[in-house]
Protein backbone atom coordinates (compact mmCIF):
# COMPACT_ATOMS: atom_id res chain seq x y z
CA UNK A 1 0.00 0.00 0.00
CA UNK A 2 1.24 3.06 -0.95
CA UNK A 3 -0.11 6.69 -0.45
CA UNK A 4 0.49 9.91 -2.09
CA UNK A 5 -0.14 13.48 -1.40
CA UNK A 6 0.08 16.67 -3.40
CA UNK A 7 0.44 20.01 -2.18
CA UNK A 8 2.02 23.49 -3.50
CA UNK A 9 -1.13 23.86 -5.85
CA UNK A 10 -2.96 27.92 -5.88
CA UNK A 11 -3.58 30.76 -8.09
CA UNK A 12 -0.18 32.06 -9.91
CA UNK A 13 0.13 35.05 -12.69
CA UNK A 14 1.28 34.10 -16.55
CA UNK A 15 4.62 33.92 -16.18
CA UNK A 16 5.12 33.22 -12.37
CA UNK A 17 6.13 30.05 -10.93
CA UNK A 18 5.04 27.34 -8.39
CA UNK A 19 6.70 24.22 -7.07
CA UNK A 20 4.56 20.86 -6.19
CA UNK A 21 5.48 18.37 -3.59
CA UNK A 22 4.18 14.75 -3.57
CA UNK A 23 4.88 12.74 -0.27
CA UNK A 24 4.82 9.09 -0.56
CA UNK A 25 4.29 6.72 2.22
CA UNK A 26 3.10 3.38 3.38
CA UNK A 27 4.38 -0.12 3.12
CA UNK A 28 6.38 -0.46 0.26
CA UNK A 29 10.57 -0.88 0.78
CA UNK A 30 11.48 1.00 -2.52
CA UNK A 31 9.32 3.39 -5.41
CA UNK A 32 10.58 2.85 -8.84
CA UNK A 33 9.50 5.44 -11.36
CA UNK A 34 7.17 8.43 -9.85
CA UNK A 35 5.36 10.65 -12.13
CA UNK A 36 3.64 14.08 -12.64
CA UNK A 37 0.01 13.93 -14.46
CA UNK A 38 -2.77 16.92 -14.75
CA UNK A 39 -6.00 17.10 -16.23
CA UNK A 40 -8.83 19.23 -17.03
CA UNK A 41 -12.40 19.24 -16.57
CA UNK A 42 -13.56 16.88 -19.70
CA UNK A 43 -10.32 15.53 -20.62
CA UNK A 44 -8.38 12.78 -19.86
CA UNK A 45 -5.48 12.67 -17.94
CA UNK A 46 -2.08 13.53 -19.45
CA UNK A 47 1.81 12.96 -18.77
CA UNK A 48 3.64 15.60 -17.48
CA UNK A 49 7.23 14.12 -16.29
CA UNK A 50 8.45 11.18 -15.21
CA UNK A 51 11.36 10.21 -13.45
CA UNK A 52 13.29 7.28 -12.13
CA UNK A 53 15.25 6.07 -9.03
CA UNK A 54 18.27 6.80 -10.57
CA UNK A 55 17.09 10.61 -11.52
CA UNK A 56 16.66 9.77 -15.31
CA UNK A 57 13.71 12.33 -16.21
CA UNK A 58 11.51 12.53 -18.71
CA UNK A 59 9.15 15.56 -20.28
CA UNK A 60 6.10 16.20 -21.84
CA UNK A 61 7.06 18.65 -24.89
CA UNK A 62 5.14 21.49 -23.94
CA UNK A 63 6.80 21.52 -20.33
CA UNK A 64 10.16 20.61 -21.42
CA UNK A 65 12.21 23.52 -21.33
CA UNK A 66 9.96 25.37 -18.34
CA UNK A 67 9.17 22.34 -15.85
CA UNK A 68 11.52 20.21 -13.38
CA UNK A 69 11.24 16.93 -11.99
CA UNK A 70 13.26 15.61 -9.02
CA UNK A 71 12.78 13.47 -6.20
CA UNK A 72 14.33 12.72 -2.66
CA UNK A 73 14.37 8.95 -2.36
CA UNK A 74 15.19 9.49 1.81
CA UNK A 75 12.05 11.15 2.26
CA UNK A 76 10.16 9.71 -0.49
CA UNK A 77 9.47 12.88 -1.87
CA UNK A 78 8.87 13.72 -5.68
CA UNK A 79 8.87 17.71 -6.36
CA UNK A 80 7.38 19.11 -9.82
CA UNK A 81 8.99 22.97 -10.43
CA UNK A 82 7.13 24.93 -12.73
CA UNK A 83 8.38 28.37 -14.65
CA UNK A 84 6.84 30.61 -17.12
CA UNK A 85 3.33 29.11 -16.47
CA UNK A 86 0.92 29.51 -18.67
CA UNK A 87 -2.75 30.19 -18.92
CA UNK A 88 -3.20 26.29 -20.41
CA UNK A 89 -1.13 25.11 -17.74
CA UNK A 90 -4.43 25.54 -15.40
CA UNK A 91 -5.18 21.49 -14.30
CA UNK A 92 -5.74 19.34 -10.83
CA UNK A 93 -1.69 17.89 -10.79
CA UNK A 94 -1.61 14.15 -9.28
CA UNK A 95 1.21 12.03 -8.58
CA UNK A 96 1.93 8.65 -9.42
CA UNK A 97 3.21 5.83 -8.65
CA UNK A 98 3.29 2.00 -9.56
CA UNK A 99 4.18 -0.26 -6.80
CA UNK A 100 3.92 -4.18 -7.49
CA UNK A 101 1.98 -3.62 -10.23
CA UNK A 102 -0.77 -1.59 -8.80
CA UNK A 103 -1.56 2.57 -9.94
CA UNK A 104 -1.87 4.37 -7.25
CA UNK A 105 -2.51 8.27 -7.22
CA UNK A 106 -3.07 10.97 -4.97
CA UNK A 107 -5.64 13.37 -4.38
CA UNK A 108 -4.45 16.06 -6.72
CA UNK A 109 -4.00 19.84 -6.12
CA UNK A 110 -5.15 22.84 -8.31
CA UNK A 111 -2.94 24.59 -10.57
CA UNK A 112 -4.64 27.73 -11.86
CA UNK A 113 -2.77 30.05 -14.32
CA UNK A 114 -4.71 33.26 -14.67
CA UNK A 115 -4.21 37.18 -14.40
Amino acid sequence: QVQLVESGGGLVQPGGSLTLSCAASGSFYSIRNMAWYRQTPGNQRELVATITRGGNANYKDSVKDRFTISRDNVKNMVYLQMHRLKPEDTAVYYCNTINLGINYWGQGTQVTVSS
